[in-house]
């Protein structure tokens, strides 16, 4: 009495598993705008594509999608963190997430 049966240990480890992937998941999505030029980063419609505005270093956003273009670099699409209205797509490299 009192001791989990294998299977119930096994069913409680899947469990913890996901709920750990869970909160590792969503911690990812909290980002920062890091530029290291010091200036505005460019907000782009498509990954690589025309510049239709900037955001302010330090700013916070999360984090929606992640694609690499043809060349390999990746690309990042942001949301508002206040409003969760949709930003665009930024160069990965200059968006730390925690």
């Amino acid at each position: 009495m009192g001791r989990f049966s294998c299977r119930s240990r096994k069913i409680a480890i899947v469990v913890l598993a996901f709920g750990l992937a869970g909160v590792s998941a969503e911690a990812q999505t909290r980002c920062r705008i890091m530029d290291p030029t010091g200036t505005p980063l460019n907000i782009r419609a498509t990954p690589g594509g025309r510049v239709v505005g900037q955001l302010p270093n330090g700013m916070l956003v999360n984090r929606a999608e992640t694609v690499r273009d043809e060349r390999g670099r990746a690309w990042v699409f942001l949301h508002s963190r206040e409003t969760g209205d949709p930003i665009g797509w930024v160069y990965r490299e200059f968006v730390a997430c925690f």
